[in-house]
């Protein structure tokens, strides 16, 4: 495994790191100490959770038109940087809202980027393995911040003082990141500067277009995490046990996320992306009938075994499908599914409202329909032959000749 994996991946713990320690309790924050209400901390969030993806085709495009890789990912992780640098000098309502939509911002103008880099060193023999430790070091992060968190408020007792202390605290990790990224090797693109953006969707893979379907569809069943905070409450878990819950399922992605990208390489692709619906089905379908917190735990570490699978190894099959405009491609990869998530939470607070089960009934029938559409489609049936190896099996096999090696690996 190439050696700028791990830094990537480095770069992103510490990113992280900082920005789990602002979310675990800028809602408690804007509306206690800077006297927002609820209703306006919705807006703010779906303003948020809209920024995060409003930007990625714009990034890939634009960094596959340049060829440019790191510029543009330092731009990304220094714009958030920048938006963090505001919480530290003011606790207004305006400030604090522009300071969660412009922090999503550069996460949306980075992440393209960064992932098409990360593509290109990675081998691809181990693509699934690199995706997977990334993953795994970005969700180490998850884990540590909220209860760096938890400890630097418990220690200074609460207060506006002592949020402010956290605000400065948290701002270190996110200068160091952008300064460790400044210090990884570029790995830049090839260019395709006569290109405008419409030019480059139809340029891409058909392999890729065709698995924009079963994504799209199974978008539509990722309905938000709160819910199954809601649901656990409802089991019985106490309000602090809950944030335990959330600690649970990073931890899990954590130790679940290199497994299942080492499963990718051996097994193809696609095998490990239906584990990935089938097991949101499946927790989806649990948490219909779980009437104990040790089912409830159960459901909440086969949670975080998915969430490995579709933030890190949904990527990594994107890279194989898309080996000329990566970045595009992942922008539009994240750009279709962030915009499908904000109906998928809909859809499911309006099915809570009469009966909780009716959202997870929902989200299980789309899980089975992406399954179904990505074993029609066979996005990558030719390219997601076994990497060339002794004794590994042959999943989904093809043509070998038939794949698309990118311009530098």
């Amino acid at each position: 495994m190439h050696v700028d994996v791990l830094k990537l991946g480095v770069v992103s713990l510490l990113t992280d790191l900082s920005s789990e320690m602002l979310f675990a309790v800028f809602a408690v924050y804007f509306t206690t100490v800077a006297g927002a209400s609820a209703a306006l901390l919705g807006w703010v969030e779906g303003v948020a959770d809209f920024s995060a993806s409003s930007l990625d085709y714009f990034a890939g495009w634009l960094s596959d038109r340049s060829g440019e890789r790191k510029r543009l990912t330092l731009a990304g992780y220094g714009f958030s940087t920048l938006a963090k640098g505001i919480l530290p000098f003011s606790n207004s309502i305006a400030g604090l809202g522009v300071f969660r939509v412009v922090e999503r911002l550069g996460k949306s103008f980075r992440g393209p980027p960064r992932d098409a880099w990360l593509a290109e060193v990675a081998a691809r023999e181990a693509r699934g393995l690199s995706f997977g430790i990334h993953k795994a070091l970005d969700k180490s992060g998850a884990v540590i911040g909220p209860l760096l968190a938890w400890e630097i408020l418990s220690r200074l007792e609460g207060g506006a003082g002592a949020y402010r202390v956290l605000f400065v605290i948290a701002l270190i990790p996110a200068v160091l990141s952008v300064a460790a990224l400044s210090l990884v090797k570029d790995r830049p693109g090839i260019a395709h500067r006569r290109e405008n953006p419409w030019r480059a969707w139809r340029t891409l893979s058909a392999d890729f277009r065709r698995y924009l379907v079963p994504a799209g569809i199974f978008a539509l069943a990722y309905f938000s995490f709160g819910f199954l905070l809601l649901r656990a409450r409802s089991i019985g878990f106490a309000v602090g046990d809950i944030a335990l819950l959330y600690a649970l399922v990073n931890v899990a992605c954590v130790l679940a996320a290199p497994i299942v990208g080492r499963l990718g390489d051996r097994w193809g692709r696609v095998p490990i992306v239906m584990m990935g619906y089938l097991s949101y089905l499946l927790m989806s379908l649990g948490f219909i009938w779980a009437t104990t917190k040790g089912q409830a735990v159960v459901l909440f570490v086969l949670y975080g075994v998915f969430f490995a699978i579709d933030e890190a190894q949904s990527k990594a099959f994107v890279a194989d499908l898309e080996a000329e405009r990566r970045a595009s491609a992942m922008g539009i990869y994240n750009a279709l599914t962030g915009l499908l998530y904000l109906p998928a939470s809909v859809m499911a607070g309006a099915l809570w409202l009469g009966h909780p089960a009716g959202a997870f009934l929902l989200a299980a029938g789309l899980s089975a329909a992406a399954i179904v559409a990505l074993a029609i489609l066979r996005p990558g049936n030719a390219s997601m032959t076994r990497p060339a190896g002794p004794g590994a099996p042959q999943c989904f096999a093809g043509s070998a000749g038939q794949v698309r090696m990118p311009s530098r690996v």
